[in-house]
């Protein structure tokens, strides 16, 4: 989900700390990286311009919002960064942290279906590089120094998943192998793959780039699902998720995307809150 931001001092933007799995569970040394002028001066080929339809300023019923970003192809970064054979390991997953603690995690194999783009600025050079995030009421929200966009004009598809996967102010990338002990204990039973697989892989998505479960999550919100979905009955659950402000009004977390259908948003709910109630509480 996205997020409210928070300023952030200059020489910290310029830096992405980019941590590779080279093994099972046994990450590599971060590596500091230059500020998008120098990584230029790394780059074997010049900027792109990249035009989407901004998620964060597009609404169903509206008038989608296009707008043109400079930056390099994810490929090109990724491969300079993580070395060619990054998209070969189609069993893990890509690590983005935020600045304020946002994480999103998305599958390796998702960037061999779909065009990213990595970007640290507006085409338009007298624009700054910020983004007014109408799900939560954010206004000039700063963007870098790095925001991940998806080509969701050549793939319209992507337009139902909203902000999903477009993470903002990344600090750091990691190649790490998928782990789902935390989302599918052992003490779920035999058979948790097959029958909450589908619900943890929900859970991850939309909700664990700001909260937690058992501590596995991102660090903007990090409450206990685990915990927080069983104090909620079903009713006060979907409020919750499909109109935050109406449960709690100011709230910065955004409802599940409202390009999908009602019946899918409400399904995903529902998914949601049974397997959130079925899992145990961990220390």
């Amino acid at each position: 989900m996205t997020r409210p931001s928070f300023k952030f001092g200059r020489q910290l933007c310029a830096l992405i700390a980019v941590g590779v799995l080279l093994s099972l569970g046994m990450p590599a040394q971060a590596e500091l990286l230059p500020t998008p002028a120098d990584l230029q001066a790394r780059m074997p080929v010049k900027p792109q311009e990249f035009t989407v339809i901004e998620p964060h300023l597009s609404f169903k019923g509206e008038p989608p919002v296009r707008r043109l970003y400079r930056g390099y192809s994810a490929d090109q970064v990724l491969g300079l960064l993580l070395g060619p054979d990054w998209r070969k390991r189609s069993q893990q997953e890509l690590e983005f942290r935020a600045l304020d603690g946002y994480v999103s995690r998305i599958p390796v194999e998702r960037f061999a279906r779909y065009k990213a783009s990595l970007v640290f600025a507006l085409a338009d050079a007298s624009q700054s590089f910020t983004v007014d995030n109408k799900g939560q009421n954010e206004k000039n929200v700063p963007l870098g120094p790095y925001y991940l966009v998806w080509d969701n004009i050549g793939a319209p598809e992507l337009l139902a998943e909203g902000a999903s996967y477009w993470p903002y102010q990344i600090t750091q990338i990691t190649l790490r192998q998928a782990d789902s002990a935390a989302l599918l204990p052992a003490s779920l039973g035999e058979g948790a793959a097959q029958r909450w697989g589908e619900h943890a892989q929900l859970a991850q998505k939309y909700c664990l780039s700001c909260h937690q479960i058992n501590g596995f999550g991102g660090d903007k919100m990090p409450l206990n699902l685990a915990v927080r979905a069983k104090l909620l009955d079903d009713r006060s659950w979907h409020v919750w998720l499909l109109t935050p402000q109406a449960f709690k009004p100011g709230t910065s977390m955004p409802p599940l995307p409202e390009a999908l259908p009602h019946a899918e948003r409400e399904a995903i709910a529902a998914k949601l809150h049974a397997y959130l109630k079925a899992l145990p509480v961990l220390p």
